[in-house]
């Protein structure tokens, strides 16, 4: 509308009558070819000079104009910056700039551009090692990098399945329609022999562990094969994520003790699913008008309106069940003291994220790798004081 108003002053300057010739200020001559250089007599210049040696422009048409193009060069450009996308033309990284081109395709495949998954599954994991190592003592080193190298093949393959079985959605959502499967730079054949060879090397870091702790990591394998069919089903796919992605808080301490202590290891568990439900559902933000277009479900969806009301719960939730975790390991006050600092990072999050704005939503989500490291710092410096 400000564009319009703007044109059409303009055009009403630029059409009304001149009789007076001290208009004549106004237009400002630009020669273009000139081979000397003479003084303009004003007496004989006309009124308004029409000659092919001259460009003559209004200066308050010529700076009406340059404002108009701003003002829809800004909107356009903002419009833009709003917008999340896994377009690789847009977002470039180090996969394009580094990797031979024949493996660029598998590894945006499994994500490895986009690290936070990894970190937010291997977070549980390192929570989950760190408060199984005995009082005063440092935590397992080989645990900790053997979890941190099967986050990152368990988060690739998740990502695999997820792909696979979602390429028809994928390319109806503006973010995802450029995946490698659902844009067909790779075969669904291509992605099974993937995942396979990425399932392979899980198994040979799960085969180091101990038999419980086997066992228990191989089922975790029906939670990832069936997580991509949760959003067609239900409304809380985002809980089946919570269950799925924090499995390590159950295996990290089986992997050290060879069992489970459901008083310290079932609320670590559960804080880490209340946590997903948090970071889940301002990340299910972004795609939520194109979900309600393709018909699949989130908690985006279900809440709407009530989402920080929904997410503050769920953020309560995670912090008591962190510090019941804590108390009945009977961990050192450092622990509380970065627990109180992890709870303002999550309150910083909830309240401060624009649920409109798709950029927002990712920067906020992106974040939570920070609450993970601080209340993984919580628990080393609380177990090495106890």
């Amino acid at each position: 509308m400000t564009s319009f108003r703007l044109l059409s002053r303009a055009s009403r300057r630029l059409l009304k009558p001149s009789h007076s010739r001290s208009h004549l200020s106004a237009y400002q001559p630009t020669t273009t070819t000139s081979t000397t250089t003479t003084k303009p007599n004003p007496k004989e210049t006309p009124l308004i000079p029409f000659n092919h040696r001259h460009r003559w422009i209004p200066s308050y048409l010529d700076s009406d104009l340059r404002l108009v193009a701003h003002i829809s060069t800004s909107s356009s450009s903002n419009k833009d910056d709003n917008r999340v996308s896994d377009d690789p033309k847009a977002q470039a990284s180090w996969i394009d700039a580094y990797l031979p081109r024949q493996a660029r395709p598998y590894a945006k495949l499994a994500r490895l551009d986009k690290p936070i998954g990894t970190w937010l599954l291997a977070w549980p994991c390192m929570w989950s090692v760190t408060l199984a190592a005995s009082p005063g003592h440092l935590p397992d080193i080989k645990m900790l990098t053997l979890f941190g190298c099967g986050a990152l093949l368990l988060r690739g393959a998740g990502c695999t399945v997820n792909d696979l079985l979602d390429r028809d959605i994928d390319t109806m959502v503006e973010r995802t329609k450029l995946r490698p499967v659902a844009s067909g730079l790779l075969t669904p054949f291509k992605g099974l022999c993937f995942l396979g060879f990425q399932l392979l090397l899980g198994l040979g870091i799960l085969l180091q562990l101990n038999n419980y702790s086997r066992v228990l990591g191989a089922s975790s394998l029906l939670l990832v094969f069936s997580y991509p069919l949760m959003k067609r089903l239900t409304f809380w796919p985002q809980a089946y994520l919570g269950l799925t992605f924090n499995w390590g808080a159950l295996l990290g301490w089986a992997a050290i003790k060879g069992s489970i202590d459901p008083a310290i290891v079932l609320p670590l568990y559960i804080s880490g699913v209340f946590w997903t439900l948090v970071y889940d559902t301002i990340y299910a933000h972004q795609d939520k008008e194109d979900d309600l277009k393709v018909g699949v479900k989130s908690t985006a969806l279900r809440f709407g309106d009530s989402t920080k009301e929904w997410i503050t719960g769920f953020g309560i939730l995670c912090i008591s069940s962190l510090a019941l975790s804590g108390y009945n390991a009977e961990i050192g006050w450092p622990y509380y003291a970065l627990l109180a600092v992890a709870s303002g990072q999550l309150a910083w999050q909830i309240w401060t994220v624009d649920l409109s704005s798709r950029l927002d939503c990712n920067g906020k989500f992106v974040s939570n790798k920070w609450f993970g490291a601080i209340i993984c710092s919580a628990i080393l410096l609380g177990r090495l004081s106890s």
